[in-house]
C-alpha cells in the first residue's frame, strides 16, 4: 500500500523528504513471549516534533542511518509523538513507541531485540496512514471514550506522552537509587529501622534538586518531582531570560526557582547553586545537552556527597575525577526510557494538565512543502517555541 509521508534517507543534501512511499507491515512483538502480530491500520491525526527527529536528519546527512531503517528498507518514516485514529476500533490512541523480542524493551539485554516506531527499525507517525501492533495502541482516559473528534487542547497535551513517560521513569529510577544509596545513612542518623529509613531516604533524595536545562524533559522531570515530593526545593538552571515564557511557566506551575546562567562562569554558576540551597545539591539532572552540566556538578562541586547525577542529555560526554567522586559516594544514572505502565500514567496526568500552553502549531502544508527548511528555520531554530506540532488530519480534530 502507498501513502504520503515524511521520511529519512542517507543523503548528504536531502536526508528528509516528503512524498509517496510504500508501507510495510511486518509482524512485531510488544514483549518477549507474546504473539508476533501484523499491525492494524491507523491514521495519524496530530504529530509532535522531537529533538530526536532533528538528530536523525543529521545522521542521514552523515550517511549513518542504515542501522535505523526497517529490515530490507532504505528509508524510515519518522515521528514518534502524537495521536492516531484507529478505524477498526473506532477510537483514538497513543502509540506505545518501543517494543520487541525482549521482556522489557526499555531495559533490553544484549541477546534481546527492540524497535521504536519512528526512530529505530520501524516506521512512525508522519504519514497519512500506517500500521501498528494492536497491543501497542494505548487508550485515552475513560472520559474521552466514544469521541469522534479530538479536542485541540487535548491533542496538544497528549503529544507529550512520550517525553512525559520518560520523566515518570526518571523519577522512579532516581527514587529507587536514592533510597538504596542513602537509607543506611538515614537509619544511623535517625536510629530507626530499615523500612522507615528507606522511605525517609527516598524523599530526602529530592530535597535539593538542580535541573540543568529548561526544555520539555527538564520541565516534566521537575513536574514529577513536585507532584511526588511537595517539600522539594527545585532550581532550574538555564540561559533563558528570566521573563521568558518557559521560565514563567516553570515558576508558576512547578513552583520552582530559576537561575539564569547566561554570562556566568561554571564556577560562578556552581557557587550560586550552593548559595541557593545553603549546600550542594542532592540531585543534579542534566537536560541541557551541554557538557557544562557535568563540569558544574563535579568539577565545581555543585553536587553534594551521596548525591545522584541524572544524565538525561544526549550527546555530552560526562567525566569526573575519581578521587573526590569516590570519597563523595556519588552515583551517575543514565537511562532514557519508559515502559507501557509509565506511558499510561503519563496519558492520565497530561489529560488533566495545562501543558497544552507550551505547544505551537506549524501548518501542515508549510511543513510538507519544505520539510528540511521547516526543521532548520522554524521547528528547531533558536526562535522556536518549546514544542512544535502539526495537525496531520484535520478531519479528526476539533479546533475550537
Amino acid at each position: 500500500m502507498k501513502t504520503n509521508a515524511t521520511y529519512f534517507v542517507n543523503d548528504k543534501k536531502a536526508p528528509l523528504r516528503y512524498g509517496e512511499i510504500n508501507l510495510i507491515n511486518p509482524k512485531r512483538r510488544r514483549l518477549r513471549g507474546e504473539e508476533a502480530k501484523k499491525g492494524i491500520e491507523a491514521l495519524p491525526v496530530f504529530c509532535g516534533f522531537c529533538g530526536t527527529d532533528f538528530e536523525l536528519m543529521h545522521m542521514g546527512q552523515r550517511l549513518e542511518l542504515s542501522p535505523k531503517f526497517p529490515e530490507n528498507e532504505k528509508r524510515l518514516i519518522n515521528g514518534h509523538e502524537g495521536v492516531v485514529w484507529v478505524p477498526e476500533e473506532n477510537r483514538f490512541a497513543i502509540v506505545l513507541i518501543r517494543g520487541g523480542d525482549s521482556f522489557d524493551p526499555t531495559r533490553f539485554t544484549e541477546e534481546e531485540t527492540y524497535f521504536e516506531y519512528g526512530c529505530d527499525k520501524a516506521d512512525g507517525l508522519f504519514s497519512d496512514k500506517n500500521y501498528f501492533n494492536p497491543d501497542m495502541l494505548l487508550r485515552l482516559p475513560k472520559e474521552y471514550d466514544g469521541i469522534k473528534k479530538l479536542p485541540l487542547f487535548l491533542a496538544k497535551r497528549l503529544v507529550f506522552s512520550d517525553p512525559y513517560a520518560c520523566a515518570v521513569f526518571q523519577h522512579e529510577r532516581i527514587s529507587d537509587i536514592g533510597e538504596a544509596q542513602n537509607f543506611r545513612v538515614v537509619a544511623a542518623r535517625e536510629k530507626c529501622g530499615e523500612k522507615e529509613a528507606r522511605e525517609l531516604a527516598k524523599n530526602e533524595t529530592f530535597l535539593k534538586t538542580v535541573i540543568y536545562g529548561l526544555g520539555t524533559t527538564g520541565l516534566f522531570i521537575g513536574d514529577q518531582i513536585r507532584q511526588n515530593h511537595p517539600d522539594a526545593k527545585i532550581l532550574f538552571v538555564a540561559r533563558s531570560n528570566e521573563e521568558s515564557e518557559k521560565v514563567r511557566f516553570a515558576k508558576k506551575n512547578i513552583k520552582a526557582d530559576y537561575l539564569c546562567a547566561d554570562g556566568l562562569s561554571e564556577e560562578e554558576a556552581a557557587e550560586k547553586i550552593k548559595e541557593y540551597f545553603s549546600s550542594p545539591a542532592s540531585v543534579f539532572v542534566g537536560t541541557s545537552g551541554s557538557e557544562v552540566e557535568h563540569r558544574v556538578a563535579f568539577e565545581q562541586g555543585a553536587l553534594g556527597c551521596n548525591g545522584i547525577y541524572d544524565s538525561f542529555s544526549l550527546g555530552p560526554k560526562v567525566s569526573f575525577d575519581t578521587m573526590p567522586f569516590g570519597f563523595k559516594n556519588q552515583v551517575i544514572l543514565a537511562s532514557i526510557n519508559f515502559t507501557q505502565k509509565h506511558m499510561e500514567q503519563a496519558i492520565e496526568i497530561l489529560a488533566k494538565s495545562n501543558f497544552d500552553e507550551l505547544v505551537e502549531l506549524i501548518d501542515k502544508e508549510e511543513f510538507v512543502s519544505d520539510p528540511m527548511g521547516a526543521y532548520v528555520n522554524k521547528i528547531y531554530s533558536k526562535a522556536a517555541p518549546l514544542k512544535t506540532a502539526v495537525i496531520w488530519n484535520k478531519e479528526y480534530v476539533e479546533e475550537v
